[in-house]
């Protein structure tokens, strides 16, 4: 390596100025996390920790179209109000911790360049930012922008491709609700609205959509990747393993598949790990989907205990339960949600266990159970909910097929609950290592250079002379990620779930190491690039033309 770049592989004569020993390791391209959401953390927290502990060396961030950016001053706390639920981030967090030193795309771009992260960032336009810095509250509230709101918008999403965004983020999904249970601004948006924003993004091939689908299908989907010949990238419960409806996801992957041969790009970004999360009743995300919880999502502990006392809201909660709505987190499998963490030395006996199974031991409804623990316990009882992409059989049948994109980690987001950022560690060592699924080489293209390529990210995902020398060393026979921890060590001193690598030895960016294997090193600035150049993309095809 050499001035950030590849220079030689194989047998080198010259001596180097440092020579690390990777005898018995793996050197492998650093991992490309495409879903991401650092926006607010990279400003007070350049390490972007967790993730390149883990393995990332490059990351998007933006996804689902919730940024921090453009930030009118304005509505600044509107946005992170309603980004700390939709996203399960610490309000006070986010207000002690953002350094509003930006409004424009270009002065957010020109503020990561100043920081300089320790990994690679590209960055989404996001349609809710941009929806509520023109439209302010009654973007959650009003359906049809007027034509003056939608030429606004328009004109922020081509400053934003002006100025180095990788594409648009947005979504539609039934569980994206912001702060009081409003919806998340993108999400009550007629379609022609984003047909309009993604003409709004340039010349035909430029950027890429990356899209919370909700029940959106591929059909509804395909032509707007037709008529502008840019890919999108799903990401939705609905095409997650479900083992209640097995051939549902599959029939999406198919029907992607299908665009793609027709010369439309439609991919899936599936996520390597059961979809899980850890929550109390105090702040019950999985089930915000449900009407039943509408009304109540803003509420005081205090307020949900009386709520959760009426036996009137209980059916109403227990009838959602039993008619989920596709795309929903939670379908009403209460054997999927178990006891995590009991604080009542009566209630210890829970512990490790299932509501279903409790329930029918107790011959009692297994809502009734979990609300009954929680309120014994002032709704401090953590519960653990393993809801979907569960079945390593019907998993890896979507994590090999062509249409997938290995991805979702969510990371830096909901750290209330769970902490995916490992996703690619875990990816090799349980679907490589134990599985056999993949060979280590496939393994490695499916979290490098398979998703650099389809996002047109220049020069990474790849061991190559020329190429910028993001690296990840690892021991495959002890690679992995460590158990769910929580810290206390957001601004502020919020509580997050972090993970920790096990059996990596070092990971490098441009060159230049970010974490030895046991701790980040230290440096006056990250060595990550602000990637504002992309390969354009036609429909399923991938050109080598710059922007």
């Amino acid at each position: 390596m050499k001035d950030g770049k590849i220079v030689a592989i194989g047998a080198v004569s010259d001596k180097g100025s440092e020579t690390i020993d990777a005898d018995g390791l793996v050197l492998a391209p650093g991992i490309v996390d495409v879903h991401t959401h650092y926006d607010a953390q990279v400003t007070w927290d350049a390490t972007l920790s967790p993730s390149p502990s883990l393995g990332v060396t490059t990351a998007v961030i933006g996804n689902c179209g919730f940024g921090i950016v453009p930030a009118p001053p304005a509505v600044r706390d509107l946005v992170i109000r309603n980004l700390s639920v939709v996203e399960g981030m610490d309000l006070d967090a986010l207000r002690t911790g953002i350094k509003w030193d930006f409004e424009s795309f270009s002065d957010y771009m020109g503020m990561l360049r100043r920081r300089g992260a320790y990994a690679n960032l590209a960055v989404l336009a996001g349609h809710s930012t941009i929806r509520t810095a023109v439209m302010g509250e009654d973007a959650s509230q009003r359906k049809d922008a007027t034509p003056e709101e939608v030429a606004k918008m328009k004109a922020m999403v081509a400053d934003a491709m002006a100025n180095g965004a990788i594409g648009l983020g947005a979504s539609y999904s039934l569980n994206h609700s912001g702060y009081g249970g409003v919806p998340m601004p993108s999400t009550i948006a007629p379609m022609s609205e984003l047909d309009a924003l993604v003409d709004a993004m340039g010349p035909r091939g430029k950027g890429v959509i990356a899209i919370a689908s909700g029940v959106k299908t591929p059909q509804e989907l395909e032509p707007m990747a037709a008529k502008y010949g840019r890919p999108f990238f799903q990401g939705t419960g609905m095409a997650m393993y479900n083992e209640q409806e097995p051939t549902r996801s599959i029939k999406i992957f198919e029907d992607c598949a299908a665009a793609i041969r027709r010369g439309n790009g439609l991919y899936v970004q599936i996520p390597c790990q059961p979809l899980s999360f850890d929550f109390t009743m105090a702040n019950a995300y999985p089930f915000y989907s449900h009407s039943a919880f509408d009304p109540i999502k803003a509420y005081s502990p205090e307020q949900l205990k009386t709520v959760f006392r009426d036996h009137s809201w209980r059916e109403k909660f227990r009838e959602n339960a039993k008619n989920p709505k596709p795309g929903m987190i939670f379908q009403g499998n209460w054997d999927r949600v178990m006891v995590a963490v009991a604080h009542k030395e009566r209630n210890a006996k829970y512990v490790n266990r299932y509501a279903a199974e409790i329930a029918k031991a107790e011959h009692r409804d297994p809502l009734d159970v979990m609300l009954d623990l929680a309120l014994d316990e002032d709704l401090e009882t953590a519960f653990l909910g393993r809801f979907l992409n569960v079945g390593d059989d019907g998993v890896a049948r979507l994590l090999k097929h062509e249409a997938g994109v290995v991805a979702l980690s969510d990371a830096g987001a909901h750290l209330i609950y769970m902490c995916d950022a490992g996703f690619g560690l875990h990816f090799l060592a349980r679907w490589v290592r134990e599985r056999g699924d993949f060979t280590l080489q496939e393994g490695i293209r499916r979290l490098t250079s398979h998703p650099a390529d389809l996002y047109g990210i220049q020069n990474r995902g790849r061991l190559a002379v020329g190429a910028q020398a993001d690296m990840l060393l690892f021991d495959p026979a002890t690679v992995g990620i460590s158990p769910a921890e929580r810290v206390a060590d957001l601004p502020g001193g919020g509580r997050r779930t972090i993970r920790r690598p096990t059996g990596v030895h070092g990971v490098f960016c441009n060159g230049t190491r970010t974490f030895d294997g046991k701790g980040y090193v230290k440096h006056a600035k990250g060595p990550g690039h602000v990637l504002d150049r992309f390969n354009a993309s036609a429909g399923g095809h991938t050109l080598l033309a710059a922007q």
